[in-house]
């Protein structure tokens, strides 16, 4: 059987700016999505288009736990996450796509 991994993500659309945390089954696909702004919504209201943060998960069911603890959690905490795994802030999109 072939595996299929889920991610938790992380969206922004400046430095500290507005955030977004959402969970997909194809990354690249749903980033995709958020930066050409086919889908209405919170991110194409408040363009939000670049990739900040994300987790891999084998199992969707701890990939929406996940989702949900760090939506639950504080700005602070998100922003601590995306400082973690990008300091500088880069559109995280762009290396997933080389």
């Amino acid at each position: 059987m072939k595996e299929h991994n889920s991610y938790v993500y992380i969206m922004f659309n400046s430095r500290n700016g507005t955030l977004y945390t959402g969970v997909t089954n194809n990354l690249i696909r749903r980033v995709y999505e958020h930066k050409s702004k086919t889908l209405e919504g919170f991110t194409k209201k408040y363009d939000i288009d670049k990739l900040g943060y994300y987790e891999v998960y084998t199992d969707i069911t701890d990939a929406i736990q996940r989702e949900k603890q760090i939506k639950g959690g504080s700005r602070k905490a998100k922003l601590e996450l995306i400082e973690t795994m990008n300091p500088n802030w880069e559109d995280l999109y762009n290396e997933l796509i080389k």
